[in-house]
């Protein structure tokens, strides 16, 4: 098996391999080496995870389920001002003791690698659109006026450009008279 460099990720499991009924709990505090999320939002680099752990011991691997807290940063999708979202997810996946295709994660050496795992269940439960909140009016479509801090925002209605030759004529008949 490969080595794997240790990370703020990897957890030791020696003390539970091929120990059938065993179990640790643990927590991690994770600050986030490298972010991670979508376009518009996610778990900046920095930042603080808390990863509650429960590894289990079971004959073909350890069963690890996990509670992940933290905050994600980035941008209403509407108004564009700058938001801050809890972020807590659960995950559990089994880490097998050898490569099988039927699982996805495998125990190395003896450890385990989280971090795929953690960034896949976290940028899964990210909002698509954030917004600042529910019933964010966005950006004035003509100024860029954010809606929410002037709700009585208007402009005068366009002028119809068919009829914008006959603007000068009302300024004619006002200065004849």
């Amino acid at each position: 098996m490969p080595h794997i460099t240790a990370t703020p990720y990897t957890v030791p499991v020696y003390d539970l391999m091929h120990r059938p009924g065993e179990m640790r709990e643990k927590q991690l505090d994770i600050a986030v080496p490298e972010g991670f999320g979508n376009a518009v939002i996610g778990v900046q680099t920095g930042s603080n995870l808390r990863v509650d752990l429960r590894l289990e011991s079971l004959h073909d691997g350890i069963l690890v389920s996990g509670d992940v807290t933290g905050k994600a940063a980035g941008e209403c999708v509407r108004c564009l001002i700058d938001v801050e979202l809890p972020v807590r997810v659960e995950f559990q996946e089994l880490f097998a003791y050898s490569f099988d295709e039927a699982f996805d994660y495998t125990v190395h050496d003896d450890h385990v690698d989280l971090e795929p795992l953690v960034r896949d269940a976290v940028v899964l439960s990210l909002p698509f659109q954030p917004v600042c909140q529910e019933d964010c009016l966005g950006l004035c479509p003509e100024c860029g006026a954010r809606l929410l801090d002037n709700p009585g925002h208007e402009h005068e209605a366009p002028v119809d450009p068919r009829w914008a030759a006959l603007a000068g004529l009302e300024d004619l008949d006002n200065a004849e008279s």
